[in-house]
């Protein structure tokens, strides 16, 4: 009797055994099948990693190209007169016989016209055909064409244009529903930001796309070729401008213009500008509205304040600008600025450096009512002035004593009093006397 219940226990031991081993096993296979579960959602959500290196450039490709356009334009310009030859001399009937439409030294053929080509860039930016380009692509044309990514041609008109920026608007009538390159705003860009740049490259390549990277802010005080605009507030890109870009957008990485490609470095050194799309959206407004730019207009002479002379009159840490003079009958004069005022902060905006100053002096609307932060003697104080309108470029020599004033600049000549009292050595030349 023990052995059969002894052999039957044990048969129900072998059969737990059994069992938990089963249990043991499964176990580890499950536990198995559970550790492969994330590798093997990592390898599925790997796919569409791949598909997502796909350059970003490309959806701004097919987003902004077709909305920027090629500009082409033709000048009538003087073609001179024919060059004088003398037909004299021992071999003057040989000449003679050779050029016989040529002119002697005694005649003179009357001047010619010549209808000159060029080309640029620009980009739609309003449904009903609106493009926004350079002044410089489109001054002076008697013809203008623009042409679309898709080749379709239209004549274009211009609406307004505006040389102290370098801006202009001009118009095509075409579909009531073109395509657009949305405008973004141009105080988020930060050095360092993606930057693309599109436009009819080397006059002939259309449709051209670059990319780099937003190398610098504010630039000013440039030298360009063919006349630099009086108002200066360049973005820096290293992004591939080349001749024929002009006018075309500078984009951000969402496909957002954010400047107009204006100038480059000729010398090829990836160094290349454009205008900030906040000051064309503010000119181009005007231009759209009037026809013509109004400028806010105070009548005084701004000088930097350096570090020297702040420190001097006990201003450390100050940032601003001095007023160097006050014209009479003017704003300023009105207002009660004085000469050595350090103007720290105008309608609310700090005040950092000369070129600023000017911007928002000019950004400001005519007649309106501008609180201005001074320092008079090292003492804070609010003056109030009522913008006047800055008066235009071939009326600032109209005054009873007129100034000569180029690119927004008023100079006169420096006489032996000023030298004297201001202790420069030299006699002949000018000195600023207004640019606000």
């Amino acid at each position: 009797m023990e052995s059969k219940e002894t052999i039957r226990a044990a048969k129900v031991l072998i059969l737990a055994g059994g069992i938990l081993l089963i249990g043991i096993v499964m176990g580890f296979i499950l536990s198995g099948n559970l550790s492969f579960s994330p590798a093997s959602q990592a390898r599925e959500a790997a796919t569409p990693a791949v598909n997502s290196l796909d350059s970003p450039f490309t959806q701004i490709a097919d987003k902004t190209l077709p909305a920027v356009v090629t500009i082409e334009t033709k000048r009538t310009v003087d073609g001179g007169n024919y060059p004088q030859y003398n037909f004299e001399g021992p071999y003057g009937d040989f000449f003679k016989r050779l050029f016989p439409d040529q002119p002697n030294q005694q005649q003179q053929r009357p001047k010619t016209q010549q209808r000159v080509p060029s080309s640029g860039s620009g980009f739609i930016f309003t449904k009903d055909g609106r493009i926004l380009t350079n002044n410089h692509v489109i001054r002076d044309a008697s013809d203008i064409t623009v042409i679309l990514n898709d080749k379709r041609k239209f004549k274009a008109k211009v609406v307004g244009a505006d040389p102290s920026t370098d801006v202009a608007v001009i118009k095509i009538d075409g579909d009531e529903n073109l395509p657009v390159v949305p405008l973004g705003d141009s105080e988020d860009v930060r050095i360092g930001d993606w930057a693309v740049a599109i436009g009819n490259a080397l006059g002939e390549l259309s449709g051209t796309l670059t990319v780099g990277v937003i190398s610098g802010k504010g630039r000013t005080n440039l030298s360009i070729v063919g006349g630099a605009p009086a108002y200066q507030d360049f973005i820096q890109t290293d992004a591939s401008i080349n001749f024929g870009n002009s006018g075309g957008p500078l984009l951000n990485i969402r496909g957002e213009a954010i400047g107009i490609n204006t100038a480059i470095n000729p010398s090829g050194e990836g160094i290349g500008f454009a205008i900030p799309i906040n000051m064309a959206k503010h000119i181009s407004g005007q231009l759209i509205a009037h026809g013509r730019v109004t400028r806010g207009w105070l009548g005084i002479a701004p000088q930097e304040l350096t570090p020297e002379l702040a420190d001097s009159w006990g201003l450390r840490n100050v940032s601003g600008v001095l007023v160097g003079s006050v014209n009479s009958n003017t704003p300023a004069d009105s207002a009660g600025f004085q000469v050595k005022d350090v103007i720290t902060e105008f309608d609310g905006r700090k005040v950092s450096d000369v070129q600023n100053f000017r911007l928002l002096v000019a950004d400001t609307p005519v007649h309106k009512r501008v609180r201005v932060h001074v320092l008079r003697d090292g003492h804070p104080q609010d003056l109030w002035v009522r913008m006047g309108e800055r008066p235009e470029e071939n009326k600032l020599g109209q005054r009873n004593t007129p100034p000569t004033e180029i690119l927004g600049l008023s100079v006169e000549p420096v006489t032996g009093d000023f030298a004297k009292d201001n202790n420069v050595k030299e006699k002949t030349g000018v000195v600023v006397t207004d640019v606000g």
